[in-house]
């Protein structure tokens, strides 16, 4: 469970950071602060791995709790959530680390964007394994692609990001009997998103997929990287 903390000084806008982060399989919003000091404090005493944090409250702002944040070496990832425009509060918060930088009003599909950057991310620094420069290379980039989301030009309603998440996963364990059940655990997306994806990709060359009759049961569609 990815455990975050929402701090928002407007009320209507932190209840739907809370809605929308409750769409989201395995994340918790434990926690929901309407001044940056308070957060601070409880940051300073409780696992916090995600943070989505505004720009604009009384008292200290949140560029001034983030480096803060930074400054104690606390660890948890940063979401701005902001009507800030200023391009020198943008630059400060890309300096500080955060993950993604969105500015209200945002949809849904925006916001799951930026925490599916964030999963991306902690995928590829828990992966365990030594890092090469495509790691690094995506680690470093703002949003991460892939050569079909770059090349290609994706069917309507298709997103490179979502199509990066799926693939990830593909990639990782390419040993694994990857089914749309378990692609959509792992990725923390919907079943019919994924295999909309899932469909895509088998369109378009990148993936195969088999009927595994090996279950003991009802027989699964197997999906593998070509």
């Amino acid at each position: 469970m990815t455990h975050t903390i929402i701090i928002e000084d407007d009320p209507m806008v932190a209840q739907i950071n809370r809605q929308y982060m409750q769409q989201i399989k395995d994340f918790c919003v434990d926690a929901v602060f309407d001044n940056a000091q308070s957060a601070l404090d409880y940051l300073q005493k409780n696992v916090v791995n995600l943070v989505l944090l505004d720009v604009f409250m009384p008292g200290m702002n949140g560029i001034t709790l983030l480096r803060k944040m930074r400054a104690d070496k606390l660890k948890c990832a940063v979401i701005i959530i902001t009507a800030a425009t200023e391009m020198n509060t943008v630059h400060e918060a890309l300096r500080l680390g955060v993950i993604d930088y969105l500015i209200k009003p945002y949809s849904f599909e925006r916001f799951k964007e930026a925490v599916q950057k964030y999963i991306i991310r902690m995928n590829l620094l828990s992966s365990g394994k030594n890092a090469n420069q495509e790691v690094v290379d995506q680690l470093l980039k703002n949003s991460v692609t892939t050569p079909t989301a770059a090349n290609n030009k994706l069917e309507k309603g298709l997103n490179a990001q979502t199509l990066e998440a799926i693939l990830y996963h593909l990639e990782q364990m390419p040993g694994k009997k990857h089914t749309c059940e378990t692609l959509s655990k792992e990725s923390n997306l919907s079943k019919v998103t994924v295999r909309r994806y899932l469909n895509y990709l088998i369109e378009t060359g990148r993936v195969s997929s088999s009927i595994d009759y090996e279950t003991g049961g009802r027989p699964r569609i197997i999906y593998n990287l070509l």
